[in-house]
């Protein structure tokens, strides 16, 4: 020891030569609380995900844009806007419009059909059938069936 050096040295100080416990430790801790933090940082920044994962296709998509917009940019806002669209369930608008849409195309496939039907109906006049001439006045009407 040092004769300069006071007789009583604290825990942390370490002899030369040797191991700093006290350093390895406290670095370690920092490296684990760096690492949970940052655990921590992104499992809420994925909050808003969660939640919008059980809900439709479209609301999920949006919120997961909102979400990446407010990792990238720093921006609170548009993570606040991802959780709240996430918590509102949106109407569903597309169920009726495909419902119409299939309504739709039903109705043009079935007129599809019937309209080729239609037009050689139209444009071919009808037929008369065979028979015969009608009798003359004075004639004696004959059976052509006999002869």
């Amino acid at each position: 020891m040092n004769p300069a050096a006071p007789h009583y040295l604290p825990v942390f100080i370490t002899m030369p030569g040797q191991t700093d416990t006290f350093m390895v430790a406290m670095a370690i801790f920092v490296l684990l609380a760096v690492i949970g933090i940052g655990v921590f940082y992104l499992r809420l920044h994925a909050l808003p995900e969660q939640l919008a994962h059980r809900g439709q296709k479209m609301q999920f998509e949006i919120v997961a844009v909102l979400a990446l917009l407010a990792l990238f940019t720093h921006n609170h806002a548009f993570w606040i806007a991802g959780l709240l669209l996430a918590l509102i369930p949106l109407p569903d608008f597309t169920t009726p419009l495909m419902s119409m849409a299939r309504s739709l195309r039903k109705m043009a496939t079935a007129d599809r059909a019937v309209l080729p039907a239609a037009r050689e109906a139209q444009a071919a006049p009808p037929q008369p059938k065979e028979s015969s001439p009608p009798p003359t006045v004075g004639e004696p009407a004959i059976d052509r069936r006999e002869a």
